[in-house]
């Protein structure tokens, strides 16, 4: 008899730790899916903006750094939205955050922007950070 509720103990417990697994496995990648969408979405806007920035911008270095944006902005349409079991998800971030520490160079900008996101980003000073912002200069007549 003893062996019964041994038994009936362990698939009981199999079972219920196996739904409770479940519960917190869909959490966690729910969680990670939406921290993931809202750095590609950080992404995504600010390679849209810098681009609109710099569309008219006849500097030299304008063209350059509008094909990074292009770029990283191409990258991100690329992400199969509709697709939760993406394969090559990791190698396509790191291209993704690759390209993003190229942006940031080209325009002279810092890639940590923690502190900006921390204060909930008031005020315009996003351009400000880091050690200057030179082609701001460049940026002048641009609509």
């Amino acid at each position: 008899m003893s062996m019964v509720f041994h038994v009936e103990g362990y698939h009981e417990g199999f079972d219920e730790g196996t739904q409770q697994g479940m519960i917190d496995g869909w959490k966690h990648e729910a969680s990670h899916g939406a921290k993931l969408s809202m750095e590609v979405s950080f992404y995504y806007g600010f390679g849209v903006t810098w681009k609109c920035l710099l569309q008219n911008n006849t500097h030299v270095k304008a063209r350059k750094r509008l094909n990074a944006l292009e770029s990283i902005l191409g990258l991100i349409l690329k992400f199969p939205h509709e697709e939760p079991q993406y394969e090559n998800l990791q190698e396509n971030m790191e291209k993704v955050w690759a390209k993003f520490r190229l942006v940031c160079s080209l325009l002279n900008v810092p890639t940590d922007f923690s502190d900006y996101v921390k204060s909930g980003g008031s005020g315009g000073d996003i351009l400000l950070k880091g050690t200057g912002n030179p082609q701001l200069e460049d940026l002048k007549g641009v609509p």
